[in-house]
């Protein structure tokens, strides 16, 4: 299994577009659509650019959830977790409640826990709120309406 195109264009619009590197909420060097690997101040991209960094980042993030879940998962689940992940990181998802319900395959309480997600630096924020809520709508849809 790997990413859909629609997690492609969620991140895209949750993230923004920088071309010039910035400091996100978390204090994280961040350019392009989110990306803080290997950046450097000052660092200038093209939507282009990164568009293929969005895509080989994903394309690790995918390979991590891959490794970690040990149930199977509907394509919304897996973008769900993708997203997670691209967003809080490998490490939040494999110390989480969320991931020790789902492969003790209790997907229903693995979905309970997006809410719990929305801090950055202590404090709840309104995106984060909304992109959890998002995933969790991913991760509960039926299977053939997947995204």
């Amino acid at each position: 299994m790997t990413f859909s195109e629609t997690l492609v264009l969620f991140v895209k619009q949750m993230e923004g577009f920088r071309s010039v590197a910035y400091h996100d909420v978390a204090g994280r060097l961040t350019v392009g659509y989110g990306e803080a690997e290997g950046v450097v101040p000052g660092q200038v991209v093209s939507e282009q650019e990164a568009d293929l960094m969005l895509r080989g980042t994903l394309s690790e993030v995918a390979e991590q959830v891959r490794q970690a879940v040990r149930v199977d998962l509907t394509q919304g689940q897996f973008d769900a977790l993708c997203d997670f992940v691209f967003n809080l990181g490998i490490g939040s998802l494999t110390r989480s409640e969320l991931l020790a319900l789902l492969n003790a395959g209790d997907y229903s309480g693995a979905a309970e826990q997006f809410p719990r997600w929305c801090l950055a630096s202590g404090k709840v924020l309104p995106g984060l709120q909304k992109r959890r809520a998002i995933e969790q709508q991913w991760f509960t849809r039926p299977a053939e309406n997947a995204a």
